[in-house]
């Protein structure tokens, strides 16, 4: 058997038993194949809504924990979140493929149904979100959006309710809105608090969750030696050498 092909999680800072409930089900991905590892950031997106500002805001600290993940001979990397977080930076600054979980889960989804039912946290995540799928260019493929009703940090005070929320308005996408594939693009959502497989058995659709699909993604395109184009993504200048251990 060959060497391990490891991909590092990139995971800011979260109060204790939440970052710990994140870094289980990441760890939890690993395989005889596959080596997760975690790269902590020095920020934190753990806020009672997000926008477009503190976005840009925490973009200089992943860099720098994409760089040290390279620095650290991980063959690939994925930041925690489905606001896909400098992933476009990172894959100018970087040689190793950056997969980012928003982009991973769509662009899986499309192999798997033509219409996407979509769970977010609130109403402002809810805009960040569709601007993410209007990048990707995958709004034509929505066939709903459901908002569970709780902010990031809430969840955990108000699960009973939050998982009572969650399931009903996803079966509501898809037995209403006649969604194919379920995406919580909210990862606390799924599969932090919510088993995945179970949701699908559910739901009687698929479910792309995610922190282990992109996980795996990035561990294929290594095993494929396939890396980011430089035509699309040209090094920056500021970045020309890979990072040093």
């Amino acid at each position: 058997m060959g060497k391990k092909i490891r991909v590092a999680f990139l995971i800011g800072d979260y109060p204790g038993p939440e970052h710990e409930r994140r870094s289980k089900v990441a760890l939890g991905y690993s395989n005889d194949q596959i080596e997760v590892g975690l790269i902590q950031v020095a920020t934190t997106a753990y806020n009672r809504g997000n926008s477009p500002a503190e976005l840009q805001l925490v973009a200089p600290a992943f860099i720098d924990a994409f760089r040290r993940a390279e620095a650290e001979g991980y063959d690939a990397a994925v930041p925690l979140g489905a606001l896909d977080l400098a992933v476009d930076a990172a894959r100018s600054v970087v040689d190793i493929p950056i997969v980012g979980p928003a982009e991973a889960m769509l662009h899986i989804a499309c192999l798997l149904g033509d219409r996407f039912g979509v769970l977010v946290y609130s109403d402002t995540s809810l805009v960040l979100c569709r601007r993410i799928v209007k990048r990707y260019e995958m709004t034509h493929k929505i066939a709903g959006w459901k908002v569970s009703g709780f902010h990031l940090p809430d969840i955990i005070g108000n699960r009973e309710q939050f998982l009572q929320n969650f399931v009903g308005h996803a079966r509501d996408l898809v037995e209403k809105d006649g969604a194919e594939v379920i995406l919580p693009m909210g990862i606390t959502q799924c599969p932090v608090h919510v088993n995945p497989d179970w949701l699908s058995e559910q739901l009687g659709v698929p479910v792309v969750e995610g922190i282990g699909a992109p996980i795996r993604l990035a561990a294929m395109l290594v095993g494929l030696n396939l890396k980011h184009s430089r035509k699309h993504w040209p090094r920056s200048p500021l970045f020309p050498e890979p990072a040093k251990a």
